[in-house]
């Protein structure tokens, strides 16, 4: 790594940040963390010994925070927030999946996939996070270092390929639904599932078998941090990110074009069915010729048997038509509603998904080949934590717009307050 690469003051990789990769001492490292040592160091005091910007000064020293203590305070519970949150949602979507008959279905289990997914990265993964971006240095040794970053990048990626396979099952079950339905079998989703997994692993693993540039000395003073080898860094970033966005574009827009053939050819349908019940009570025919010749003596005697009320039925059920045509405007306005929900429902899939990890990707693919950039740890910290927002809306986006699902909260989450 070249001088000007190794002082830029922040790398990072599917969440790790790292700091000043340079020779400063620890104290200058936390002081470049938040900006100003004056500000930035807060001395702890634990049993005999002192910690005072982040230097040790005592053996039984082993806390240091690199900010402002109520910013500390206010960063780890908001993250913690994120972290429960997460957890909560998606151990409430696994638990509906099992335990609700009606979600009980093959295709939810790419659902349960992503559901574990996202329960790993807000369990292995965040924590350390919080604890990194606290503390300013790693302090967990170097094999927690190796191991936290393949979980992160195994984790984040395993999260967005499981969606990647979700918009994959849709398509071919709106595309090709008799065939897809009869192919859709648990076996097949099983391996689906084993496949989004192994890539995961293929695309996380190459660091711990050599691809990667890590110190040979590891200490707190060194950065935790995933290779910058430009190589690997646009080989995870497009396996991770950029192929599966291409492939959810596409897919998407897909899905998009064919509901709304499908829903606007059903409104033809309907409207073509209102023309036809219209037909028979057009106002200008004489309403005697819709009525066969033989059926007369029928009616008539119906007419005399019923006190002479035979033709207010034949009248009241003329005066019924208009209610027909009412139901059938009805009928089309609810499938152009649906085609309407439908596009807004892909729109925030989509929307959420780009918003929450394309700034982070665009971060983690130009620097390596920008030494002279730098961003400020905050905002790396920012844009890190939007991508592992996405962990917590996943449950939201894919249950929230489900019938089933928001019974099946409800059923489980009263159920529990009894």
């Amino acid at each position: 790594m070249d001088t000007a690469s190794s002082t830029v003051a922040s790398r990072f990789l599917y969440g790790s940040v790292m700091y000043d990769g340079g020779q400063n001492t620890t104290s200058s490292r936390l002081a470049s963390f938040m900006g100003d040592a004056n500000d930035s160091n807060v001395t702890v005091t634990l049993g005999n010994s002192v910690v005072d910007g982040g230097v040790a000064g005592g053996e039984d020293a082993v806390l240091s925070i690199a900010v402002p203590l109520p910013e500390a305070v206010a960063t780890v519970l908001v993250l913690s927030a994120i972290v429960a949150g997460t957890v909560f949602g998606n151990v409430l979507v696994v638990l509906a999946i099992f335990t609700y008959r009606p979600l009980r279905s093959v295709q939810n289990m790419f659902i349960v996939s992503l559901a574990v997914a996202d329960i790993a990265v807000a369990l292995l993964v965040m924590p350390f996070n919080v604890a990194y971006s606290i503390m300013g240095r790693w302090v967990f040794g170097l094999h927690m270092c190796e191991l936290w970053l393949t979980c992160d990048v195994l984790c984040c990626t395993a999260s967005i390929l499981n969606l990647c396979a979700i918009a994959l099952d849709r398509y071919w079950a709106i595309h090709d639904p008799i065939n897809y339905a009869q192919k859709r079998t648990l076996r097949r989703v099983l391996l689906s599932i084993v496949l989004v997994w192994g890539i995961s692993g293929l695309i996380s693993v190459p660091p711990l078998i050599g691809w990667n540039d890590w110190p040979e000395q590891f200490d707190e003073t060194s950065p935790c941090q995933l290779t910058e080898e430009r190589g690997y860094v646009l080989y995870s970033a497009t396996g991770s990110f950029f192929a599966p966005l291409l492939i959810m574009t596409i897919v998407y827009f897909k899905i998009y074009l064919a509901t709304r053939r499908r829903l606007r050819k059903r409104a033809k349908a309907v409207a073509a069915t209102l023309q036809t019940e219209q037909s028979p009570i057009d106002p200008d025919l004489d309403s005697v010729t819709a009525i066969r010749t033989d059926d007369i003596p029928d009616i008539r005697g119906k007419t005399q048997q019923n006190g002479g009320n035979g033709a207010a039925n034949i009248s009241s059920s003329c005066r019924a038509t208009p209610n027909v045509k009412q139901y059938m405007e009805e009928r089309q306005r609810i499938s152009l509603s649906k085609e309407r929900r439908a596009a807004r429902v892909l729109g925030i899939v989509m929307g959420v998904f780009v918003l929450c990890w394309l700034p982070f990707f665009l971060m983690y693919v130009i620097l390596p080949f920008c030494p002279q950039c730098s961003i400020a740890p905050k905002t790396v910290n920012f844009i890190t934590w939007l991508g592992y927002v996405n962990s917590a809306l996943n449950p939201a986006i894919y249950t929230v717009f489900n019938n089933d699902f928001r019974k099946a909260f409800l059923k489980i989450l009263c159920h529990r307050r009894r």
